[in-house]
């Protein structure tokens, strides 16, 4: 049994220790609970920044992130090819080199920089920006050629890589550089065909990835594949543009002129099978080049016509009745006065047929044949043939011209504008007139675009209104009868240097006097030459209209513009294998074909850039009538002077080949049918009642199966 322990005195705590025991108790459970309500505060403080983080600030941060760490950056989509119409490639992309640095992994900026503006030949301060401008990505250069990617991969610097990218090529250099155009760094087109395609040539643009891991080493992956772009056709004819590419820089060398156009087309389809200006540029170099070799000058150039545009004011009258081309025309001796002004001619003509007035370019002839006319119906013809509207041709910058509304007519315009001043044209409405008439008075849409369904096959005119893609302007037999009109100019008038070998040629010079900007009147000493014609006549293949701004010493179309004509349509005619309706001169043209070589129509590397038309490896001309040189040093003489020209002044017909027109004079409607037919010919049958015209002539031969028009009367 355990013992008891028994204090002698009872023990009891103070008061005061009491007191300070259960003062301290009372501060620790305060410390703790102040303690408790901090911890939770903070942890209140954290949730709320942390849903904050999460979730309202969870995209934006996202965001930056990304930015810091990736780049996404646009893949360019292949465009589309461009070919010609038997499928050579005119306009292409290649894979090139495209040169880019992440600049986190670049450990001397600067110098980095300064090596690479060296090899890129670009200013070191700028590449060192864009450096220093971006953390993950920044382009170095863009589509480098290959000896330069090679110099750079050389180097083997830290942090420059290279990225395959498509960059356009135009395999033939300067070959129709206006009608294709030319694209940016961007490959954006910026000029001709490649501008007014963007949209289809462009494709869809892929997206690339560019990431950034944790130890600053990047990555990148295509997201989304780009789409290449649409392939475009067009009517040219790499050939024929050749030989008109040829043929223009020829003549800009003899006649020393400041600028030229060509223009080849089919008359009955309004295609355009060559379109070649001078100044020109190469596309895979636009940007080295001044702004006036970009130009397309035959849609966008205005410029007058002169005597060409008297083919419209003697349809005109034709077309009305108002007069026949053997009437006989007192063309004054040279001189005519209208509303107290005197208007002289060239030449001082006395009385002529109105085939001379076209032969011989009268000027009088021709004022005399538009007051018969009068202002409101010769403002028809002009807005009929097209001009004061635009043609609708696929290209852009198309000009409408300048034709004023008859309201606008001062009282000497109805005399100036009928021998073609007044009125401003362009190079491809002036084609568009030739071809009406040899197209048997139709006027047809021109287009350069072998699609259909993306050519533009109408007519804007001035206030917007939309005309039909064709329509008549003049009746057959009018055509027909400006058809021989036009042959004469070639075979006894001022056009003699157009004769071809073995195909008849039909068309109409021009020489326009320039308007001399620092004065506001007419240049005595610039002038633009032209001819514009087609042939064969009574079954046209082609039309040529050339065009030649400013030539020095001879200046006249028929001196200058006439050979052009004669070389470009001869070449021409005998690629495309156009039967003769003439006897050969030359015997040896019974077996020439266009001598075009596959070695001057070579492509060129795309590793080269560089380079141009190389016109001194040109084929052999054929033979005919050339301007040189020397021949700007003799004096001048106008154009109308056929006597100064040494060339054939008739033709012989060709007794094989063709069918001779039988006489229709005096039989009916039916009774010509029936004879036309028996020869093989088709009627154009005009009016009604008893045959008093017909064109061609009886005798003549022509084609099977070409149209004789009839002008039948009661």
């Amino acid at each position: 049994m355990a013992a008891s322990i028994h204090l002698p005195f009872k023990f009891e705590m103070p008061a005061r220790v009491r007191q300070v025991v259960r003062g301290f108790r009372f501060d620790v459970d305060k410390r703790i609970l102040l303690l408790a309500g901090i911890l939770a505060f903070w942890v209140c403080v954290i949730g709320i920044r942390l849903i904050q983080l999460q979730v309202f600030e969870f995209g934006d941060l996202t965001q930056r992130a990304q930015r810091q760490q990736q780049r996404s950056i646009e893949v360019e989509p292949r465009r589309g090819v461009i070919y010609d119409r038997a499928g050579h490639e005119l306009a292409m992309s290649v894979s090139v080199d495209s040169v880019f640095a992440v600049p986190s992994e670049i450990p001397d900026q600067a110098t980095t920089a300064s090596i690479l503006g060296k090899v890129l030949k670009t200013d070191p301060h700028e590449i060192l920006a864009r450096m220093k401008a971006s953390h993950a990505f920044c382009w170095v250069a863009r589509k480098v050629d290959s000896e330069t990617s090679d110099r750079v991969r050389r180097l083997n610097l830290r942090g420059i890589y290279f990225q395959k990218e498509p960059k356009r090529f135009y395999p033939k250099r300067e070959l129709a550089a206006q009608v294709l155009g030319y694209v940016g760094v961007d490959d954006n087109g910026l000029g001709g065909i490649e501008r007014a395609y963007e949209e289809r040539l462009k494709g869809r643009p892929g997206k690339m990835l560019i990431s950034m891991d944790a130890k600053r080493r990047w990555f990148g992956r295509v997201e989304r594949q780009p789409e290449p772009g649409q392939n475009l056709v067009l009517t040219i004819d790499e050939h024929i543009q050749y030989i008109a590419e040829r043929e223009l820089e020829t003549a800009m060398k003899d006649t020393h002129a400041v600028a030229a156009t060509i223009i080849v087309q089919n008359p009955k389809t309004g295609e355009i099978l060559a379109l070649a200006n001078r100044p020109t540029f190469n596309p895979n170099l636009f940007n080295k080049v001044p702004a006036e070799a970009l130009k397309n000058r035959a849609v966008s150039d205005v410029y007058e016509p002169g005597s060409t545009f008297k083919i419209v004011t003697v349809a005109g009258a034709l077309d009305e009745k108002l007069t026949r081309p053997d009437e006989m025309i007192d063309c004054q001796m040279g001189a005519i006065v209208i509303a107290g002004m005197r208007i002289r001619d060239h030449e001082r003509f006395g009385v002529i047929p109105v085939s001379d007035i076209i032969a011989k370019s009268s000027d009088v002839g021709a004022i005399k044949l538009g007051l018969r006319l009068g202002e409101e119906r010769f403002d028809h013809y002009i807005r009929g043939f097209g001009f004061g509207a635009q043609t609708g041709i696929e290209l852009p910058g198309e000009t409408r011209g300048l034709a004023k509304p008859v309201n606008r007519w001062s009282k000497v315009s109805i005399g100036a504008i009928s021998m073609g001043q007044e009125i401003g044209i362009s190079a491809v409405q002036l084609a568009q007139l030739i071809s009406t008439i040899a197209n048997d008075g139709v006027w047809t849409a021109p287009h350069i675009l072998a699609d259909p369904a993306l050519q533009n096959l109408s007519q804007k005119t001035s206030d917007g209104s939309i005309l039909a893609q064709q329509r008549r302007v003049i009746s057959p037999l009018t055509a027909a009868q400006m058809k021989q009109m036009l042959q004469g100019v070639v075979l006894r008038g001022t056009g003699r240097k157009a004769q071809l070998d073995g195909y008849s040629a039909a068309g109409k010079t021009g020489t326009a006097q320039k308007v001399d900007p620092s004065t506001g009147a007419y240049s005595k000493s610039k002038y633009v030459g032209s001819f514009a014609g087609f042939a064969p006549v009574n079954n046209p293949a082609l039309t040529v209209v050339v065009i030649i701004d400013s030539a020095v010493g001879l200046h006249q179309g028929g001196q200058i513009a006439a050979p052009v004509f004669q070389r470009v349509m001869q070449e021409s005619l005998e690629y495309l294998n156009v039967t003769h309706d003439l006897e050969l001169r030359n015997p040896a043209r019974a077996t020439l074909q266009a001598s075009v070589k596959d070695s001057d129509l070579s492509e060129t590397s795309p590793d080269r850039l560089a380079g141009g038309l190389d016109v001194s490896e040109s084929p052999e001309k054929p033979a005919g009538p050339t301007t040189g040189v020397a021949a700007v040093a003799q004096p001048a003489a106008s154009e109308n002077t056929p006597e100064q020209v040494a060339a054939p002044a008739t033709a012989t017909l060709v007794d094989v080949e063709g069918v001779p027109v039988p006489t229709l004079i005096g039989k009916s409607v039916r009774q010509a049918i029936e004879v036309a037919q028996e020869s093989g010919l088709e009627i154009e049958v005009i009016g009604n009642g008893v045959a008093r015209e017909q064109t061609p002539a009886p005798g003549m031969r022509i084609p099977p199966g070409a149209r004789v028009a009839v002008r039948f009367t009661p």
